[in-house]
């Protein structure tokens, strides 16, 4: 048999393991059916558990590559000039059979199978081969001495020699739950294990097929098994692993998480997972949601933390990966539960408080990692295939009633009964009156029919429901035949001759809510409607009911958001079997069962408003909105770029407010840390111009203080931009800010033409408690200008760095969010030019002339006017990323002091005065390069728009009342000589 691609493990109440595939719909009755089970935990080639005597099982599944471990062992021998090479050796030598290092006495017979479920394949034989190479026959390899190097080839100074000896082993029980044993004492393990959990599968650079198995004993201790890998399935050996308190039952996820539950309701988490340290390091106490019930239940996934507190409430922790195994904080999430397991992809599933029916968590996203609602998974199991008419059938129609609609069900069957037998109108079997006690409605009075006589006893153990539609018709008198009026005693029959059987049975039992019922409303999110069974250990259910389970398992199981699933819809037979059911009922019964299922769904309605309307709302609370790999510039020394993750989480308070966090996480000394940030406290983020990197920066008013800004790297321009887009946006959502700067807007350009924006508090200029200038928060306008002035109507205008004025339209975005629809509007190109000057510096050599080798104290040969900074063509960038070339290096001719043909000035040294002709005592020489650059968002006043300002602009936003207080006489005249010669000051006017 194959191994299944996936598969969800379970166990009900009476310890027998199901199997559910997520190409099926029916569970599957595990092998060696006559194990009772406790736990289980899966993964996607086999399955550990608990059975109900605290032995540790594991289930392999068969492959067609088997389970082979070979078994190796040497023979040595040393040349004797007598007898040539023989067993006898020197007393410093190894042993006649050892292993390879010669440390280890090893006989062929010592040789032993580790338990009961391997086999010998063969029997032993010499290896003939040597690195890949054949040996002479005999496999002999030859040495000087031991140890040394071993060649096939004898010399005559080979003293030594060896040749290895293999045997392979099998594992051989495959498909069926195996025993693991001690190597110690097989018939005894450390301590009876009450809980275990595998995982670890996953974690970076380890091992194929290594596995991480932990148990919890009844006596609180944990335990690791060592060396589980796919040679050696069953592991080595149990570790005790010492914990801060007695444990009760812990989670092992695949990657490095590992969490585990304390007596007195706390958790612990294991800290320092590695390949290395496959069993961690130390442990780190978490406290609970609440102090009143502490955690009874946990279970981890890849990013995910779900728990089960002592009240059975649900919760779900936030912010938990491999760098912050401890997450942050709890999340209470809607439904109770008896315990929850994370499987793969972070996909959820829970067995319900009240029901013990499956649930799965829809909505599992790696995005939205705490789902959206549980819904039941109504797969019947195998054997319920050949079942027809079922109480699963009649309980998913909705057909369970009170005592109500009982007692008219009761009139209805008396008075179709006195009909005669010519009547043509369809009846109902007598004992389908009573139908509430069928099926699960039965099992869960076991108390109650425990208690009532055995002539109750022997009714119940009659199914009428089992009967076919003929026997249900008016002209059978298979009701008799069956025997279903033979328990009832005589006195009975004569005390009560109208009464009909079962009558006498305690109902109020009926009136809980089953399973399926429910399950026809799959969307709901509460769990007290779908059920609210009390289960005993020694009650039994019949093959027609549905399986009340004590554990559910995902370890194996891969569902993802487009997995098409059968679990959540009633079977064809099934619904068969209802329908022949209702072509046997009566039409004063289906008003009956009508007007009851309102009244049911009216009352459940009512009852889920009420009793959740105190709960979050659990899918609001977090979402992940964005990860990636950055560059951190690290705030110690030495100081250099480190590989990071970076994590952007937005979640919502109950004020409905957006906030957001951005963690930054990182390895030192081999060590998981990280750094957060709150976005509602960023005051600006920054493009950082860097020759090599497209980094940015981020500031608040403590890292403003301290003059160190979390600085950040992206891989490409295009992936910086995207990062600054989405942080800007979610730093003006937590400050509450959206759309264009107000008429109250502070406007600010950097020294390099970035324009920003800050929005003035109430706080800004209130007395006694001024707000300090590091807290203000910018936010940045696409464009770049060298001016801006602006009037208290939001009125703003600029001056560009090649002397054209500008106007600002009121457009929201452009520079890193010029992409986002929401913010494009009114945002036009800025074509705006701007020159970047650098030099080219030679000395003069008596032997090459003037060249690019200066002296030691010489400035760079490229550098800027002053030559302090070199600036070369390769790594002069422009002023920022909102501008872009426009033009290649070209030699700038126009400079003061002229030049020569060739653009070059001349002077005696650096620095002096330059001129444009070369003299005998011109040591030295410059010419200028430039290039040409520009970028875009604000609107330009073309000179056929400046006559008409009063009237309207390209944007129209521009209003006849604020004309005097941008001086449009001075605007009229020629704006481009006026500001060559003086710096034009927009005057400020309201």
């Amino acid at each position: 048999m194959a191994m299944p691609n996936s598969l969800l493990w379970a166990v009900d109440i009476f310890g027998r393991v199901y199997t559910l595939s997520t190409a099926g719909q029916y569970w599957e009755l595990c092998k060696d059916s006559q194990l009772e089970f406790k736990r289980v935990s899966a993964v996607k080639h086999c399955c550990w558990g608990i059975a109900c005597d605290h032995q540790v099982y594991a289930y392999v599944f068969s492959s067609d590559v088997p389970i082979r471990y070979q078994e190796e062992t040497y023979e040595n021998q040393r040349w004797n000039p007598v007898g040539g090479f023989c067993e006898k050796l020197m007393p410093s030598d190894r042993w006649q059979w050892s292993d390879v290092s010669g440390l280890k006495h090893q006989q062929l017979d010592s040789f032993t199978l580790p338990s009961p479920h391997w086999e010998w394949e063969s029997d032993w034989y010499v290896d003939e081969n040597i690195g890949g190479e054949p040996t002479e026959k005999g496999g002999w390899t030859y040495a000087i001495d031991f140890p040394a190097t071993y060649a096939k080839d004898k010399k005559w100074n080979s003293c030594v020699r060896r040749r290895r000896w293999i045997r392979y082993r099998r594992y051989k029980s495959r498909d069926t739950w195996a025993k693991i044993t001690s190597y110690d004492d097989p018939n005894q393990l450390p301590d009876p294990f009450n809980d275990i959990s595998i995982g670890g599968w996953e974690i970076t650079d380890e091992p194929m097929g290594r596995l991480s198995v932990w148990v919890v004993s009844l006596q609180g201790r944990v335990w690791y098994r060592e060396d589980v890998c796919h040679h050696n399935p069953e592991g080595s050996s149990w570790s005790l692993i010492a914990t801060p308190g007695e444990a009760v039952q812990i989670s092992c996820g695949p990657y490095d998480l590992l969490w585990a539950t304390l007596w007195e309701g706390q958790a612990i988490v294991r800290e320092g997972i590695d390949r290395n340290n496959p069993q961690g390091i130390s442990w780190t106490i978490v406290e609970p949601p609440s102090s009143e019930n502490g955690i009874l239940h946990i279970s981890v996934g890849v990013n995910v933390v779900w728990a089960v507190t002592k009240d059975r409430k649900v919760w779900f922790r936030r912010g938990v990966n491999s760098h912050n195994p401890c997450g942050t904080n709890w999340i209470e999430m809607v439904g109770e539960m008896m315990m929850v397991n994370v499987g793969l992809n972070d996909q959820v599933w829970g067995i319900g408080c009240e029901d013990r029916a499956v649930y799965f968590r829809q909505g599992v996203t790696p995005s939205e990692l705490s789902g959206k609602t549980w819904k039941a998974i109504v797969s019947g199991r195998e054997s319920d295939r050949s079942q027809t008419g079922s109480s699963t059938s009649l309980l998913s129609a909705g057909c369970f009633f009170s005592d109500d609609v009982r007692e008219q069900m009761n009139l209805i069957v008396q008075s179709d009964a006195d009909i005669s037998s010519d009547t043509e109108s369809p009846q109902i079997h007598p004992n389908l009156a009573d139908m509430p006690l069928t099926g699960a409605a039965a099992s869960n009075t076991g108390n109650n029919v425990g208690s009532q006589s055995a002539e109750a006893s022997a009714n119940l153990a009659v199914d009428p429901l089992d009967s076919t539609p003929e026997e249900a018709s008016p002209a059978s008198d298979s009701g008799e035949k069956a025997g279903l009026e033979k328990p009832k005693s005589s006195a009975d029959q004569d005390a009560h001759p109208a009464e009909l059987p079962w009558t006498n049975i305690d109902l109020k039992e009926a009136h809980k809510k089953p399973l399926l019922a429910a399950s026809t409303f799959p969307e709901t999110s509460s769990l007290s409607s779908l059920g609210m069974f009390s289960v005993g250990v020694d009650e039994h259910y019949g093959a027609d009911e549905h399986p009340l389970w004590a554990w559910v398992c995902g370890g194996g199981c891969l569902v993802d958001s487009h997995s098409l699933l059968k679990w959540f819809t009633l079977q064809s037979d099934l619904l068969s079997s209802v329908q022949s059911l209702y072509l046997s009922i009566s039409p004063a019964q289906t008003a009956a069962w009508r007007k009851q299922i309102f009244q049911q769904l009216s009352e459940r309605t009512k009852r889920e408003l009420e009793n959740f309307r105190h709960y979050e709302q659990a899918i609001e609370q977090s979402v992940w909105v964005k990860t990636g790999t950055l560059q951190w510039w690290r705030s110690w020394k030495p100081h250099k770029w480190t590989d990071v993750r970076v994590a952007l989480e937005q979640f919502t308070g109950n004020d409905g407010m957006r906030d957001s966090i951005l963690f930054v996480y990182y390895m030192y000394r081999e060590e998981k840390k990280y750094i957060h940030v709150f976005l509602n406290e960023v005051t600006i983020l920054v493009e950082v111009l860097n020759d090599a990197k497209h980094s940015f920066a981020l500031y608040t008013p403590e890292r403003t203080k301290q003059r160190w800004p979390i600085r950040l790297a992206a891989a490409t321009e295009q992936e910086m931009h995207d990062w600054l887009a989405l942080l800007s946006m979610s730093c003006c959502e937590s400050r509450r800010i959206q759309g264009p700067p107000s008429h109250q807007a502070i406007w600010s350009v950097t020294c390099k033409g970035d324009i920003f924006v800050s929005e003035p508090s109430p706080e800004l200029e209130a007395a006694p408690h001024l707000m300090p200038c590091d807290q203000m928060f910018w936010r940045q306008i696409g464009g770049h200008l060298r001016l801006i002035e602006c009037n208290s109507h939001g009125i703003a205008w600029g001056i560009g760095y090649d002397h054209t004025a500008w106007v600002y339209t009121g457009g929201y975005g452009g520079g890193f969010i010029q992409g986002l629809a929401s913010s494009a509007d009114n945002i036009y190109m800025q074509s705006d030019v701007k020159c970047v000057y650098i030099y080219e510096n030679q000395r003069w050599n008596p032997v090459t002339g003037y060249s690019n080798r200066g002296l030691p104290t010489d400035r760079y040969m490229w550098s800027d006017a002053s030559g302090l900074q070199e600036c070369t063509k390769v790594n002069t960038k422009p002023p920022s990323p909102q501008w872009s070339w426009v033009s290649d290096w070209y030699i700038d001719f126009n400079i003061s002091g002229g030049t020569d043909r060739e653009g070059w000035q001349y002077a005696a040294d650096f620095p002096a005065s330059y001129h444009g002709h070369k003299t005998m005592k011109d040591f030295v020489r410059r010419r200028r390069w430039a290039r040409e650059h520009h970028g875009f968002t604000w609107e330009q006043i073309s000179p056929s728009c400046r006559s008409r300002l009063g009237h309207s602009t390209k944007s129209g936003l521009l209003p006849e009342m604020a004309l005097p207080s941008i001086g449009v006489q001075c605007l009229q005249k020629n704006l481009q000589a006026i500001v060559g010669t003086i710096s034009l000051h927009l005057q400020n006017k309201s």
